[in-house]
């Protein structure tokens, strides 16, 4: 049964790679090896050609054999990967530098096989015979939109059954050829890439921002697309309506394919852009992830080659926080490494810093990405380090030298080279915002330690407006990345701004006061850090920051409160003490640096609730779990934001980060605000065209209550028994979801409904019914989901989807012997899955008989309700399921095949055979078949005009069908003809039909 996105995304998508310049690879016709789907032929004659020599077969399977055990690893793939970038035992696998010489092709469902496991995935990337990289694909509004694919390619990347080929992955794209829905949350729509993870992917949106790329797509070949259309058995989908609208070089997911699957841009993305992270926790056990470069450093790093083109070696690189400026740093090692061997000379890389806690927190960042790092201790060792011309690292990896920009002295200064050695500094200032005043002693020591060095500063907050502006320091901006991009992008989130409710504001107001009646003449420092102010003032932090932890359903977020004075911070901390949140207080003259380092780390693996902070930590602290700042205290300028971005970290799946506004900072927030702004709209021209303030608008946060006010209109939010039974009427999915939505926003705008006017809303129901309605809406949806799959006999997805996503085990007794058969049940109820999805006949009577069976077990009980011996039960009855179903399928795969991977032609002959009397026999049948297949394919792709009126396709067919049966030697009734006809005619336009 072909599906949706076959004939809407899938083919299109496939037809537009040959636009790129990829070869298609029939599976019919081309031999690959099942353990690593390295198609054998293609591989050899590509490694002869790029090494200038012949391999034998046994070499050849000597490199295979390597593979495989390679790939088995527990790496992420990373010696492979390391095969591919420098070659295997001095064999090239890969010629990066002349996208020419190698062997571009593309394949669809090429079968990732190991054992009963088995995925394939829509397309797949081959580079030399190797595949590399793969395309899923959903047509558009599908079903949980593009967190459907998301949720399976996590279980699918977790199975260690596929680790091999996971392994061999380099990128993955995942589309349901949407636009994206910049205002979600979680991402439905769109095409994302991602590379590989044994846990967790991140999907990455893909902006393109050189338009001319575009330009440079081929026209479709009309005989490649017939010859895809033909090896597909798809003919028939270049008459749907939409066609041309779907092979548009223009839809989303052409779009992504052209951005990354451009022959020069994958390659940059293999060689560059790739990076595995490893890191140690607490317990010395290593953890290793691989990222990939985002949109933003690709096109950061392509201007910093442009502007060195131009031998302009001074400029900013304006990144809001949050968008991975390190990660840059280390892309770029890479990058102008060779950008520069290229031209015989050596670079040297450096990376500048202001704080020493930044200094040993890049340096470890650093070295988790495999760079060799030098620290400097001293402004001698510096000068000793900066005089020096060769490669102070003899092991032969990349390096980078982190250093405060305190150890630059006068004494800095490079020298020539001894040995006549071109040697270029790549300086890269971190925070350049900080502590670079031009009429400091540091920065002029900087600039004068190399004259010729290439410096670039990285901010997300660049000095502007009155004073030294931070590209006059280092010259024009490089590329720029801000706000409204990384918010849209899910790289940070927006910010809420909670102003303190009116009754606790007149309360603080009031102790003040009387603190000023009681001393007379106090200073304000004094005044803010008095014990009586400070205690009410407490109370109300705790008091909301427990609340805000029931309404957004997660004790495991962290605040930190920003105090007015030290002395504040010291009698916050102090009054801290006697509630039951853990909290650390974060001064520069309070403990050590080693105990406020460690303290730090406790904060950021979710051991201390609060962090209480005066000056420090409000630049360059990054904690995910951070999601309410109180704000004590006016911060100005730059520094407000870089404070107000502590909270924007992505965190699960929190929308928003949350700032208490004790000190009122509108006013100058909005000065500051519009001050970027005109710099961006000076910037950017005509090409700037929005700008959002980082934080939720009263009229959005306005327009958003308005929303869930008259979605909850109708219900009863007091009583969760009643509220239950009015929603258990409620068919309707859609209704349904929009009431969730509906409760999981007010969770989130709940602390600030007063504040807004919204008291009715406010008081419609409490906190923790709030937590209890979502959780019946959601139940409701799940039971839903549940009558919708078990009244479709069509649907299997849905009927094994829901047993497969949505169930939670809960056993009458807990042991571990039951855990083991939980997991076994589940197994097997996997492998009943995937065999029942595999069927090409839904309407095959004995299939059919399977899924009644399969609905019967599912509705005897409620599933998650199982006890151990009852699953024992069920998976011997799952196992007999899938066991028919297997041989079913093997039998329609093999009918299959022998008409050329064409499932209709096997329904068909089925159908044939199945119609008493039967035309003939199998063997008498299958010639007749095959003769009205090619024909039938020839005329629909001359004439889409027959899919047009079943009817005349049916009468056009009817003369060729006779006289097959006739060539044959077949005899044969009028009505037998008709039925040969009619269910001909019946599989084409079904065919359309999904295309449509």
């Amino acid at each position: 049964m072909s599906r949706p996105e076959d004939e809407r995304v899938k083919i299109p998508a496939l037809l537009h790679l040959t636009r790129l310049g990829y070869q298609y690879v029939s599976l019919k016709e081309n031999a690959y090896d099942g353990d690593t789907d390295i198609f054998v032929g293609v591989f050899r004659d590509a490694v002869c050609r790029l090494n200038d020599r012949s391999f034998s077969d046994a070499e050849i399977n000597a490199i295979l054999q390597d593979f495989k055990q390679v790939l088995d690893a527990e790496d992420l793939g990373k010696q492979f990967y390391n095969y591919l970038l420098k070659g295997y035992n001095g064999v090239t696998l890969i010629d990066f530098n002349h996208p020419e010489r190698n062997t571009w092709q593309i394949a669809t469902e090429l079968p990732c096989v190991n054992g009963q496991d088995e995925f394939r995935p829509d397309i797949t990337i081959l580079i030399n015979g190797i595949p590399l990289s793969f395309i899923e694909v959903k047509r558009p509004n599908n079903k949980d939109g593009i967190q459907a694919e998301y949720d399976r390619m996590n279980r699918r990347v977790q199975n260690r059954k596929f680790r091999r080929f996971i392994n061999m992955t380099q990128l993955m794209v995942f589309s349901n050829n949407g636009e994206y829905d910049d205002n979600e949350a979680v991402p439905l729509e769109g095409a994302y890439y991602a590379t590989i993870g044994y846990e967790k992917l991140f999907f990455s949106h893909f902006r393109e921002e050189d338009d001319s790329i575009f330009t440079r797509v081929a026209p479709l070949d009309e005989a490649i697309e017939s010859k895809i259309l033909t090896d597909t058995n798809l003919v028939t989908v270049k008459s749907a309506p939409d066609y041309q609208t779907n092979t548009s070089p223009m839809t989303p997911t052409h779009r992504m394919l052209t951005s990354l699957f451009s022959k020069d841009r994958l390659l940059f993305l293999l060689r560059y852009g790739l990076a595995y992270v490893e890191r140690t926790d607490d317990n010395g056990i290593k953890h290793l992830e691989k990222h990939v470069m985002r949109y933003p450093q690709i096109f950061a790093t392509k201007a910093i080659e442009e502007k060195l083109n131009h031998n302009d070696k001074h400029g900013v690189i304006w990144h809001t926080q949050g968008s991975g400026k390190t990660a840059l740093t280390y892309f770029n090692v890479r990058y102008l490494t060779d950008y520069y061997q290229k031209q015989g000379i050596i670079a040297k890389f450096y990376f500048i810093v202001d704080r020493l806690d930044l200094l040993k927190q890049a340096a470890d960042e650093f070295r988790a990405r495999g760079l060799h790092v030098d620290t400097v201790d001293s402004k001698e060792d510096f000068t000793k380090a900066i005089g020096q011309t060769g490669e102070a690292n003899a092991s032969g990896e990349l390096s980078i030298t982190v250093v405060n920009i305190q150890k630059f002295s006068s004494d800095s200064i490079s020298r020539p080279s001894d040995y006549n050695v071109n040697v270029q500094r790549v300086y890269f200032m971190d925070e350049a915002h900080r502590s670079y005043n031009p009429k400091g002693s540091f920065l002029s020591n900087l600039l004068a330690s190399d004259r010729e060095a290439v410096m670039i500063a990285l901010t997300g907050t660049p000095l502007i407006g009155e004073g030294y502006n931070t590209k006059d320091v280092f010259g024009a901006y490089i590329h720029k990345y801000y706000y409204n991009r990384s918010i849209k992008d899910g790289y940070t989130l927006r910010l809420i701004r909670e102003g303190i409710r009116t009754e606790y504001r007149t309360q603080l107001q009031g102790v003040l006061e009387s603190i000023k009646a009681l001393k007379g003449s106090i200073d304000r420092k004094e005044l803010y850090a008095h014990p009586t102010y400070v205690r009410d003032l407490v109370k109300y932090i705790v008091e909301d920051f427990q609340r805000s932890r029931i309404a957004l359903g997660d004790s495991s977020i962290g605040g930190m409160i920003v105090c007015d004075s030290s002395e504040q911070a010291m009698e916050v901390f102090k009054q801290l003490q006697d509630y039951e949140l853990t909290s650390a207080l974060i001064l520069d003259k309070q403990d050590d640096k080693e105990t406020r380092q460690k303290e730090v780390d406790h904060f950021k693996k979710g051991s201390i609730d609060l962090l209480v902070v005066y000056q420090m930590l409000l630049t360059g602290f990054d904690a995910p779990r951070l999601k309410k700042l109180y704000l004590g205290r006016v911060i100005k300028d730059h520094n407000l934001l870089q404070a107000l971005t502590r909270v924007n970290r992505p965190y699960k799946k929190h929308r928003y980060g949350f700032v208490v506004d004790f000190a009122d900072i509108r006013a100058e927030f909005d000065k500051t605000n519009k001050a970027y702004f005109d710099e961006l709209q000076a910037e950017l021209g005509d090409a700037f065209h929005q700008y959002d303030s980082i934080f939720m608008t009263p009229e959005e946060i306005t327009a958003a209550l308005q929303e869930i006010q008259q979605k909850l209109f109708l219900y009863d939010t007091e009583n969760v028994s009643l509220f239950t039974q009015q929603i258990s009427s409620i068919e309707e999915k859609e209704e349904l979801l929009a009431l969730r939505k509906a409760l999981e926003s007010y969770k989130e705008l709940q602390n600030i409904a007063r504040l807004f006017g919204y008291e009715e809303l406010a008081d419609k129901f409490t906190l923790e019914n709030a937590n209890k309605l979502s959780n019946e809406v959601q139940n409701r949806i799940a039971l839903v989901n549940a009558k919708n799959a078990l009244n479709d006999p069509q649907d299997m997805t849905a009927v094994l989807n829901l047993a497969m996503s949505e169930i939670q085990f809960v056993f009458k007794r807990v042991s571990k012997d039951e855990m083991v058969i939980a997991d076994a049940f589940r197994d097997t109820l996997d492998k009943t899955h995937r065999e029942m999805q595999h069927t090409f006949d839904p309407q095959d009577p004995e299939y059919i008989t399977l899924l009644e069976e399969l609905q019967r077990l599912f509705q005897k009980k409620h599933i998650e309700e199982l006890t151990a011996d009852e699953m024992k039960e069920h998976m011997q009855e799952l196992e007999s399921i899938r066991s028919r179903a297997a041989v079913l399928n093997q039998r329609d795969a093999l009918l299959t095949h022998k008409y050329a991977d064409d499932p209709k032609l096997m329904r068909i002959h089925k159908r044939l055979m199945s119609n008493p009397p039967p035309i003939g026999t199998d063997a008498q049948i299958f010639p007749v078949l095959m003769d009205l297949k090619h024909l039938a394919d020839s005329r629909v792709l001359a004439n889409q005009r027959m899919l047009q009126n079943e009817p005349y396709f049916t009468a056009e067919m009817m003369p060729a069908i006779k006289q097959a049966l006739q060539a044959h030697g077949l005899p044969f009734t009028l009505p037998q003809l008709k039925f040969v006809g009619a269910t001909l005619s019946q599989e084409y336009f079904h065919e359309r039909t999904w295309a449509q």
